[in-house]
């Protein structure tokens, strides 16, 4: 019993002493709870609502407020496009767009039937079902609110159309998300270890001494796992599209030049990961938690966003999967064109840069 408790105490003092050791102990779990507490919110609210309003009288103004007033839609950034309300949902600014046809003030006034029109974005399917439901459920309070006591309720409906993913199938939602999660993570697991099997191996002083640049080993390194990671994800979009069904409607060669953006950053967040730590171990451990975890968790790969708290929606803006995401349901469910995913590129294109700058800094000063 004396050698076990002295085996303990002396366990304890190592991990007392380790750095390392107490920053897994002490702050994952705080992380992964603050990440799980926060983020996961299985509430829908804040829907983006586009409204286009062709009867223009008082009764469909008071009908778009009372909407917008309700606790589940947003009004979006930018406004609907009159002749082409589609183009909000293309570039994911909306989740839906309400169409207010005219006659519909005349059919409250005559108490007749009378249809409003919606296109909901089905690439998320969950989100296009409660937005139904929800907004049935205003359009009901609404027609309730202007009866007086005893009259019946005029048939005033809405007709849905659910666009890029008519059937509601999470498949398509989640699958293009998981080939972002998957890319990410195994592009930053491929780097990770290549500079801290240098250092383990003794053949990092041999290459800072060799006539190179620091820039250009770098380069050389990441060019194999370039071609590495892009054949990853051409092997895990076939399968999306083979065994899931899911469809790709959008351009390929699209998808190549921001798949490849994609996979530097996630390189580079590896190289970046491997000049910081000493050992392998460690830098893989290092790469799945900085790209698995955030990447589920604040990329909007299950949970919206903007249903999270405000600091968690700071974070999310260094999160690449957040941009890669939306560009890749973008494409292959919407068939989404370069001026449409330019912001989101940029994004991305951004983050590559500062992420490499960064590593060959780091990777300089090693050498120096």
């Amino acid at each position: 019993m004396r050698k076990i408790l002295f085996m303990a105490r002396k366990e304890g003092y190592h991990i007392l002493r380790d750095s390392r050791s107490l920053m897994i102990v002490i702050i994952m779990p705080i992380m992964m709870t603050f990440l799980y507490g926060y983020a996961i919110n299985m509430d829908i609210e804040n829907v983006v609502l586009g409204i286009v309003d062709y009867d223009r009288t008082s009764l469909s103004r008071d009908l778009s407020d009372r909407f917008y007033r309700s606790a589940y839609f947003n009004e979006p950034s930018v406004p609907v496009d009159l002749d082409d309300p589609e183009a909000c949902l293309r570039s994911s600014e909306a989740n839906a767009v309400l169409i207010i046809r005219p006659g519909y003030a005349k059919s409250i006034q005559s108490n007749t039937p009378f249809s409003l029109g919606m296109l909901l974005d089905g690439s998320d399917n969950n989100l296009a079902a409660a937005t139904q439901n929800y907004a049935q459920a205003v359009l009901g309070e609404v027609m309730a609110s202007r009866l007086p006591s005893g009259q019946e309720m005029p048939g005033i409906t809405i007709s849905r159309q659910v666009l890029y993913n008519p059937d509601l199938k999470s498949a398509h939602f989640f699958v293009p998300g998981l080939v972002a999660i998957i890319l990410v993570m195994i592009s930053a697991l491929l780097t990770s270890i290549t500079i801290a099997r240098e250092r383990e191996t003794g053949t990092l002083e041999q290459l800072h001494t060799a006539p190179v640049k620091p820039i250009q080993i770098l380069l050389g390194k990441l060019v194999p796992y370039i071609v590495i990671a892009l054949i990853d994800g051409l092997l895990i979009v076939v399968m999306a599209r083979i065994v899931f069904g899911v469809p790709f409607v959008g351009s390929p060669a699209l998808m190549l030049g921001f798949g490849l953006i994609y996979v530097i950053t996630g390189l580079a967040l590896g190289i970046l990961i491997s000049t910081l730590v000493s050992t392998q171990q460690l830098a893989m451990m290092f790469a799945l938690t900085a790209t698995m975890l955030p990447s589920v968790m604040l990329s909007g790969f299950i949970f919206a966003i903007k249903n999270m708290p405000p600091v968690l929606q700071v974070i999310s803006y260094i999160i690449p999967a957040r941009y890669f995401i939306v560009i890749i349901r973008g494409i292959m469910l919407k068939g989404a064109v370069f001026e449409v995913m330019a912001v989101q590129g940029l994004s991305l294109l951004v983050m590559m840069i500062v992420t490499l700058t960064i590593a060959t800094r780091r990777f300089s000063a090693e050498a120096k």
